[in-house]
């Protein structure tokens, strides 16, 4: 009984085993490197509104998987599209 708790909890990583278990998820693409898009466009509302919470905040990096390269020209687009009144600047 002992000897299957142990190895229930070295499993599972647990405090009390002497190697964590490290999780490793799925590195996330750039979807405008896949589609090979080049051009982030302002007036494209369907592609844009994506990348902006409902609350009208830019999604980071980390969350949509986008390259810098790529977020660099979507943070561009965004605040163009905000300017011309395409999408809000915050919902109400």
């Amino acid at each position: 009984m002992a000897d299957d708790r142990q190895n229930r909890m070295d499993r599972r990583g647990d405090e009390y085993s002497k190697t964590p278990m490290r999780r490793f998820s799925k590195r996330k693409v750039c979807s405008f490197c896949v589609e090979k898009i080049t051009v982030i466009d302002y007036k494209d509302i369907k592609r844009i509104k994506r990348f902006v919470t409902e609350q009208g905040k830019i999604l980071p990096r980390r969350i949509t998987g986008t390259c810098s390269h790529h977020q660099r020209l979507l943070t561009h687009a965004i605040k163009r599209a905000r300017n011309l009144a395409l999408i809000p600047f915050k919902s109400i």
